[in-house]
């Protein structure tokens, strides 16, 4: 039998086999996965690459023990001394992995390790974005799910949490896998997979972001209360799954801890335990911030997106109760879930007095969720067509206008904001590469002031060492890992006894080197501050780039003047052209490697 024939438009007949008789079949997510995915993996990888390091606590806490499990030194904080254990080393051990991979490669070296494990984290925080816009667009809607795409790839946040060596960076990949477990049910409730996410990102990574998953619980403990027996147990079985799959996790991670500290230790716990029992002040020891912190921090890092993320839940039960929608309780409380965890964690964090940008990096996620939720119900009122509402009135263009100009701008500013962070603060990723040339193994490289812009022993060649300097810095600063390794075994560092550590923040003499023993020395000078008549150098901080006799310029790179620049100058890229003001041009210091002249 001769198969089916049909017409194509110009009337011609053509077989349905032909590939310009078939019909492309639109995806139901809008756009396809793997273009979002090559979106979010394009934003990451910028970031991988020209991000700055925000916190000096990624510095010491993360990329300095990785350092010292890969190459056998490195900087020990507090934290890590076996007294306190605080730190989990599953989690350095999996970055390290990386990084020691990055050798068998073509032109290994210890910067290319440093820039290949954040390339590893751009792709695992790309997979976890993907993961979670897919579920957003399938459960909710295709449009919620562009808007989600947009709030991410464009903010300054994603630019600096995407790739962030830190446990709240880890966090917010499994707070996005955990969430997209809880929020799909297509096949059944995926309860024991979601505790498993959140009980991974809690546990290697940081304790309180397992909080996060408390809304989904309750949601899930809600509906089995209004379900028949049968569901019932069903729920009590799933979340039991996730409890046993929380405990493997914690022995798994308790048995790679004990390896290294020596002793048995639960290092989640204390790290809770030191942030909530402390009797010898805590977090609080490194400063404290208004109510208000987190609401300018975000502001920046994701303007209007920020401002639709607080009033997403406002505006979900206005619509509730003036639309028409024919939604049931179900449906209704699924979103109220949905919502909830960002203003949970937020109300959290804004109640505690130690607050840090990275805190938020778990919810970020949830923000943009939260945004796109706002976004989308903003346009089903704005885009109404009934002509007895004054919405319905304003031409169809000028609103499509609107919109179309009010997200322009958002993107205009996210970008903005990432370039002024890459201009401003990069210098520290690039003031050391002279060191190849110029440095030999065994020299030293020192700061004063500018301690916590040191990038990590990545950025020093081979067996060159980061060394401390007295300045006005009155805290506790890193002390060394021990390198014994005779009759000790691999990385007795992370076991041996340690002096000078303390919970306290109490400054300890033993961390400086005398000026002598520095090869070499970074400092930055402030040219506009320094010409003020009032000016007066520090008696432990004076300007070592002037200092001629001693010291001379190896490399020296701009680097923002911030006590001295504007607001909005500091926030925002503004170019460096005659016709800007003033007060709205950046003034510049200089960012130096010194070299001790002989």
């Amino acid at each position: 039998m001769a198969p089916p024939r049909k017409k194509n438009e110009d009337g011609e007949f053509v077989h349905p086999s032909a590939s310009h008789a078939k019909k492309k079949k639109t995806s139901p997510y809008g756009i396809e996965p793997i273009s979002a995915f090559y979106l979010f993996l394009i934003a990451n990888s910028v970031a991988a690459l020209f991000a700055p390091i925000q916190d000096c606590d990624e510095t010491f806490n993360y990329w300095e023990p990785t350092h010292y499990l890969s190459h056998g030194y490195g900087l020990q904080t507090w934290e890590y001394s076996p007294d306190y254990a605080i730190r989990s080393w599953l989690y350095i051990g999996l970055h390290a992995i990386f990084g020691n991979l990055r050798r068998i490669f073509p032109r290994p070296s210890k910067v290319a390790e440093f820039y290949f494990v954040r390339l590893v984290l751009a792709f695992v925080c790309a997979l976890c974005q993907t993961l979670l816009w897919r579920v957003i667009s399938g459960t909710l809607n295709p449009r919620i799910g562009y808007f989600f795409i947009a709030a991410i790839i464009f903010s300054p946040g994603n630019f600096h949490s995407s790739t962030a060596y830190l446990p709240s960076s880890f966090a917010m990949y499994t707070v996005m896998l955990g969430t997209a477990a809880f929020m799909n049910w297509r096949g059944g409730l995926k309860t024991s997979q979601g505790m498993f996410w959140f009980a991974l990102g809690g546990v290697v990574g940081w304790p309180f972001a397992a909080a996060l998953c408390a809304p989904f619980l309750v949601e899930e403990g809600i509906l089995s209360l209004l379900s028949d027996k049968d569901r019932f147990i069903e729920a009590i079985i799933r979340v039991s799954r996730g409890v046993v799959a929380a405990l493997v996790i914690v022995a798994v991670d308790t048995a790679i801890n004990t390896f290294f500290y020596r002793k048995v230790e639960v290092v989640s716990w204390n790290i809770v335990k030191y942030n909530i029992f402390s009797s010898t002040g805590g977090p609080d020891l490194y400063g404290t911030e208004p109510w208000t912190f987190y609401f300018k921090n975000l502001l920046l890092n994701f303007n209007i997106w920020f401002i639709l993320a607080l009033g997403s839940l406002p505006l979900f039960l206005l619509h509730k109760t003036f639309s028409r929608s024919t939604q049931g309780f179900q449906s209704g409380l699924r979103t109220v879930v949905f919502l909830a965890p960002f203003y949970m964690w937020l109300t959290i964090f804004i109640l505690q007095p130690h607050k840090e940008e990275r805190f938020m990096y778990p919810a970020y996620p949830l923000l943009a969720l939260n945004a796109a939720i706002a976004l989308h119900i903003i346009l089903a009122a704005v885009g109404s067509s009934d002509p007895k509402t004054l919405v319905g009135m304003i031409p169809a263009r000028l609103k499509l206008f609107a919109v179309t100009l009010l997200l322009m701008a958002s993107i205009e500013v996210g970008l903005s904001r990432t370039w002024s962070l890459y201009s401003n603060y990069s210098a520290p990723l690039s003031v050391y590469q002279p060191l190849q040339d110029v440095g030999n193994p065994g020299d030293n490289v020192c700061f004063g002031k500018e301690w916590y812009r040191f990038p990590s022993s990545y950025f020093l060649p081979l067996n060159m060492k980061a060394k401390f300097i007295r300045s006005e810095f009155r805290g506790l600063l890193p002390g060394e890992f021990s390198e014994a390794r005779t009759g000790f075994g691999f990385w007795s560092g992370t076991w041996l006894p340690t002096s000078g550590m303390n919970d306290q923040n109490e400054e300890d003499l033993s961390k400086y080197v005398d000026q002598r023993a520095c090869n070499f020395l970074v400092d930055t000078q402030y040219p506009v501050q320094q010409g003020s008549p009032e000016w007066q150098p520090p008696p432990n901080e004076p300007d070592y780039i002037a200092d001629v006799e001693h010291w001379q310029e190896v490399k020296c790179v701009p680097f923002l003047d911030a006590a001295s620049t504007s607001f909005i100058a500091r926030t925002l890229w503004l170019p460096d052209l005659p016709f800007v003001p003033d007060n709205l041009r950046r003034k510049w210091g200089r960012h130096c490697l010194l070299r001790r002249k002989k």
